[in-house]
């Protein structure tokens, strides 16, 4: 199975990059623009009004790690995981490894989501570091409709 790999480095402390990655309102802030919602381990996310578009169990959350199961969403994310893992650097700052792991089949959607989740990625780098965010629709670089 294929899948996403992506590497920062972020001037900023792990606590700053893990709560913006463990909150609804900080996944709002670098991701989504749209406000989400974050249920004892349910996490939803919203592009715009109405249904979620993506549907995460939070399976695992320390301060290193933290890893989404997709439960609903794209078809091609259903059962797949989403790991951030966050390695403090001597110099304060956080190296973030991100994979989406798990899917079916390399194709042209999971060229297009890791081309998204990279851009989405450095929204969150520029934001952790005080440089301002770029989520959808900014953050969009390749659009399905």
């Amino acid at each position: 199975m294929p899948d996403i790999l992506h590497r920062y480095t972020i001037d900023a402390p792990p606590a700053r990059v893990h709560e913006l990655i463990a909150t609804a309102s900080g996944v709002e802030r670098w991701w989504t623009g749209h406000p989400n919602r974050r249920e004892g381990e349910t996490l939803s996310v919203f592009f715009g009004d109405g249904d979620p578009a993506a549907v995460f169990e939070v399976v695992e959350e320390e301060p290193g790690r933290i890893t989404w199961r997709v439960t609903g969403g794209p078809s091609d994310w259903i059962g797949t995981t989403v790991t951030f893992a966050l390695g403090a650097r001597d110099d304060g700052g956080t190296t973030l490894l991100f994979t989406h792991a798990g899917w079916a089949e390399g194709n042209e959607f999971m060229a297009g989501c890791a081309t998204n989740w990279g851009s989405y990625l450095a929204s969150l780098k520029r934001g952790a570091e005080g440089d301002g965010f770029a989520p959808f629709p900014a953050g969009e670089l390749s659009r399905w409709s």
